[in-house]
């Protein structure tokens, strides 16, 4: 199987998806940031030197998503139509999950727009908090679920 982000030559191209027809994409994509019982503190009751975490991260992790044509080389420019993003409180093990959604109609996927928006959201987190904890960890980034396009639905098992 010839891979295709590589021509004949073996030399990197983008794919052209002109040939395409447009279809309602949706993809959502999850990740965790693990951290101290402090860090967990500080974000929780807003007492950060740096603002309010969450909100930040939810910021960032839009951006993200829209920059992500930017970023990683052979993704398309896409006009999104949408991102939502949710955040998860897991007080068990002093960390947040964030959830990023992205919704375009177009012809090729936004899987790679939520997974960014994820890294850079919960990149956020790790930038504001720091000075509290150093040792926090992002872990599980993964595509959850997508809808839309030639493959079809994708559900992450459980």
């Amino acid at each position: 199987m010839m891979l295709t982000h590589l021509d004949e030559k073996d030399r990197p191209k983008m794919v052209d998806v002109s040939p395409k027809d447009p279809t309602k994409r949706v993809a959502t994509a999850s990740g965790i940031i693990k951290m101290s019982k402090d860090a967990f503190k500080a974000i929780k009751e807003n007492t950060g030197k740096k603002g309010p975490v969450i909100q930040t991260a939810v910021v960032a992790a839009i951006m993200g998503a829209k920059k992500t044509s930017e970023l990683i080389p052979m993704c398309h420019p896409l006009a999104i139509l949408g991102v939502d993003c949710d955040i998860e409180e897991l007080p068990e093990i002093c960390a947040f999950k964030l959830y990023v959604s992205v919704k375009i109609e177009g012809k090729t996927g936004v899987e790679m727009e939520a997974l960014t928006g994820v890294s850079v959201g919960l990149l956020t987190i790790y930038d504001m908090v720091k000075a509290i904890d150093k040792g926090m960890q992002i872990d599980n980034i993964v595509l959850e679920s997508k809808t839309g396009g030639k493959s079809g639905e994708y559900m992450r098992s459980k």
